[in-house]
């Protein structure tokens, strides 16, 4: 049995508030009763939002909090060479393809025929295809923008029947469940742009498959990830973890905190007098 890892991957673009250390805190806890790892991850991949000065943020806040991480903290915008190498062998594998098609133009296409495209995790699921070798490169030679979208017809093919097999096991309520995979739900996801050279689907795998991760512990907003992140893994011959996914916090209303909740920051908490173990007796850890 592979020991226990797991992972806090926060993104830079704001605050930590009580849905941040609610998820830190179920992973940490699970690592020290698995006699295990806790990896902390910075997940700075979006160089327009993210911020020095949130990272420090995220940094002290845990600290205070009482946690204690490995070093040196892997930062996603070291290492985008290597999310290229990850894209490059989907791109030898003919399993993705250039999409030059812009938001409107996608969403127009979409609204012609909507009983083709069901909404999926990210919106309607579109599919696309490839452009004629001469029209691609001809937008190649403008310089026009595109996004690379994973072919889930390619896919398909390329794993054959193993595709109909893909599942990831779920631990929910002291049980493990072996759940089927449907990344179609996704259509033709993103996994990259030609501005970004990568997205949080395909770092995010290719990070836990590098960093050793067992259990992917995360909130249930991103349950439906699993299903595109276990074909992801299956296409990059990348182990696949255990997943956990924990209930969101909210708020007194019951929406889902966001970064722009000032009074949820940990920040404002530590500033108002709360402490680690208040903290931890609010969430219910």
């Amino acid at each position: 049995m592979r020991d226990f890892v797991t992972r806090f991957a926060p993104s830079p673009t704001g605050l930590l508030h009580l849905g941040h250390a609610y998820s830190a805190l179920i992973a940490f806890d699970a690592a020290r009763a698995g006699n295990g790892r806790f990896i902390l991850r910075i997940e700075d991949i979006d160089q327009t939002r993210c911020r020095p000065e949130f990272e420090q943020a995220i940094y002290e806040d845990l600290k205070w909090l009482g946690f204690v991480w490995e070093t040196p903290v892997l930062r996603q915008s070291d290492h985008f060479n290597d999310y290229d190498g990850a894209l490059q062998t989907l791109i030898e594998k003919n399993l993705v393809y250039r999409c030059f098609k812009t938001r409107k133009e996608v969403a127009d296409e979409i609204a012609r025929a909507p009983h083709l495209t069901p909404d999926g995790p990210e919106g309607p699921q579109y599919v696309g295809a490839p452009l004629d070798p001469d029209e691609e490169q001809s937008l190649l030679g403008e310089n026009a923008p595109f996004a690379w979208r994973l072919s889930i017809s390619a896919a398909k093919e390329y794993l054959g029947s193993s595709f109909d097999r893909l599942s990831f096991a779920e631990e929910k309520d002291g049980c493990t469940i072996n759940t089927k995979a449907t990344p179609e739900i996704f259509g033709d996801a993103i996994i990259a742009r030609k501005d970004n050279g990568t997205s949080y689907h395909l770092a995010s795998v290719y990070d836990d498959a590098l960093q050793g991760v067992t259990h992917v512990i995360r909130g249930q907003d991103l349950y439906h990830a699993a299903h595109l992140h276990r074909l992801l893994q299956a296409l990059l011959d990348l182990p696949a973890p255990v997943y956990r996914h924990h209930r969101l916090i909210t708020d007194d209303s019951g929406k889902r905190l966001a970064k722009r909740d000032r009074a949820a920051t940990i920040q404002a908490l530590r500033q108002s007098g709360a402490t680690p173990g208040g903290i931890r007796k609010r969430l219910g850890v």
